[in-house]
């Protein structure tokens, strides 16, 4: 079966992470699949809405060390950023059920979401600098605009996990919920919107994002680079080494 899910129906495409054995960390095999059913939800005229969501006991872990160290994104054009920019600026809604951890990317794609429900077990965390990395998915932008500065500096510089409560409280989820009813309720908002005229939705949305969106792309693209240039540092190496023998990193003479 699929590592990622795609099913469409009464116009809503749902997009499920649907590989919980490995806490649905996120190949680079799974960000094109993601990236290609954001084009094709883009251009089909049937879908109204897009869900992401994940399992009751994990939304994703994140990237998949493993493989991200065997395949890192190197370009443009990897998947990764495929998807980040597919998803950044995606003209129609896009909700999201998060429950159990939203690491890494796993949290900072919900700031391109326009609507997100938690379950009460969900953790964020975006642990980039831990890694020795710097954010992504223009994170670096966004999250200071919600959050305020130092409740950014706090999630960004110190990378630890913060619960359901807490991102309703600075705007990144807009209801927590019972992990066994995110998903039933993410998708009957879904229905809502689906029955709402569709110009006037993309309007709106427009409207909402507009002069915000080339910012974004341009935070992604020096993200990126920075991105690329510190995953083959010292630092980055030192953290996913540590990672991998399953050991605390020394960054003592770093």
């Amino acid at each position: 079966m699929s590592d990622i899910l795609v099913h469409t129906e009464d116009g809503i495409c749902t997009i499920t992470f649907n590989r919980a054995d490995k806490k649905n960390s996120i190949t680079a095999a799974m960000y094109a699949a993601l990236a290609d059913a954001l084009a094709a939800a883009q251009d089909d005229a049937a879908v109204r809405v897009v869900v992401f969501q994940g399992h009751e006991a994990v939304f994703s872990a994140g990237n998949d060390i493993a493989d991200f160290l065997n395949t890192p994104p190197t370009s443009d054009d990897a998947p990764v950023f495929r998807f980040l920019r597919g998803i950044a600026q995606f003209p129609k809604p896009v909700i999201a059920a998060v429950c159990g951890p939203a690491v890494g990317i796993g949290t900072t794609m919900l700031f391109h979401c326009d609507l997100v429900y938690a379950g009460d077990n969900a953790a964020f965390a975006m642990p980039f600098v831990n890694l020795g990395l710097c954010p992504e998915a223009a994170s670096s932008l966004l999250v200071p605009q919600m959050m305020g500065y130092h409740r950014a500096a706090e999630a960004l510089l110190l990378g630890e996990p913060f619960m359901a409560e807490a991102a309703l409280e600075v705007g990144l989820v807009n209801k927590v919920l019972p992990p066994s009813e995110a998903t039933n309720y993410a998708q009957a908002v879904a229905r809502k919107l689906a029955a709402k005229p569709m110009s006037a939705l993309l309007q709106t949305k427009q409207l909402m994002k507009k002069g915000q969106t080339a910012l974004v792309l341009a935070q992604m693209n020096e993200e990126a680079a920075h991105f690329g240039r510190m995953l083959r540092e010292p630092a980055a190496r030192e953290a996913f080494g540590a990672f991998m023998e399953k050991r605390k990193p020394d960054f003592s003479k770093l």
